[in-house]
């Protein structure tokens, strides 16, 4: 039997969900005997979709049997994607509703499907740890992934659904990276309304936001004021155990939602479709878990 070949997108090797990502994809590769090439996109839609491009028009005996990409931008390469998949190229997207899905398993035979973090539901769970943890409300700094991102747009949403409406947020955004987070808290923090900003929370919408959060205001020259903010909770997403989890018991972190990698299982169901013949889902969900449980969380 033909060794499969995938080829693994990723956004950026400065996040450790990408980075976890990437493990997830290498250990199910070996475990089913499948070659990858990983590649990042260094958080830029369009050198994402050149990478992917020039693999999809090499020569044939060098084209991938699959592509499995976790989108930079706000779309999800929908002329790559039919390009990929007019070639005979499977076609995996990661942590987002690519809307051409359904038109593209309707016309070719390659596999095509999404594996997605339930963003909803992760937002829905922070609004509920915000909850525990200021049980008679209170303002948040809340640090938002890219504006254009879908994934950042359904964590806020669900957020807000679940938090109780005593509890108030500022809005920062951030390109998932720790030192995005920190430079848009520096700068926050020169503002005139940051000195007033009455804030009893920081929450980030992963964990390397909240850590660059904490950095920048570690900075502060004022060691009162510095302390001030360093007492106060925060809280990530993507609860990884050597990263997130580990930051929740030494106490850099009140709280996380652990978000289980998804690549691995994407890698999973194009061999089940390729080899074994069978079908994918169109779309398949993972399970976020609050980390610690949320009746654990203690007020802070």
């Amino acid at each position: 039997m033909k060794k499969l070949r995938f080829l693994v997108s990723l956004t950026t090797n400065g996040n450790d969900y990408q980075i976890e990502q990437a493990n997830s994809a290498e250990q199910m590769a070996r475990k089913l005997g499948v070659e990858i090439q990983i590649v990042y996109a260094d958080n830029d839609a369009i050198t994402q979709s050149t990478q992917i491009l020039k693999v999809i028009q090499a020569d044939e005996s060098q084209r991938p049997d699959a592509v499995v990409f976790e989108p930079v931008g706000g779309t999800a390469l929908p002329q790559v994607a039919r390009a990929a998949t007019s070639a005979g190229i499977g076609w995996a997207v990661l942590n987002r509703d690519a809307s051409y899905i359904p038109e593209l398993r309707g016309s070719s035979s390659a596999p095509i499907f999404g594996v997605s973090s339930d963003h909803l539901e992760i937002g829905r769970i922070q609004g509920r740890q915000f909850a525990a943890l200021l049980p008679h409300g209170g303002s948040v700094l809340y640090i938002q992934g890219p504006a254009e991102n879908p994934a950042a747009k359904e964590r806020t949403d669900g957020m807000q659904e679940s938090k109780p409406s005593n509890i108030h947020f500022t809005l920062l955004r951030a390109q998932w990276t720790e030192e995005s987070a920190q430079r848009a808290v520096r700068s926050w923090l020169k503002l005139s309304t940051s000195q007033k900003a009455a804030i009893d929370l920081i929450g980030a919408q992963n964990d390397s936001m909240a850590l660059g959060a904490r950095k920048a205001f570690e900075e502060l020259p004022n060691e009162s004021e510095r302390e001030r903010w360093l007492k106060l909770p925060f809280t990530g997403c993507d609860g990884l155990p050597k990263t997130g989890q580990a930051w929740v018991r030494t106490g850099l972190l009140a709280a996380t939602v652990f978000v289980p990698p998804n690549a691995g299982q994407a890698i999973q169901m194009l061999v089940d479709a390729i080899q074994n013949g069978k079908k994918a889902p169109e779309r398949a969900l993972t399970v976020p878990i609050s980390i610690p449980s949320l009746h654990e969380l203690k007020p802070r």
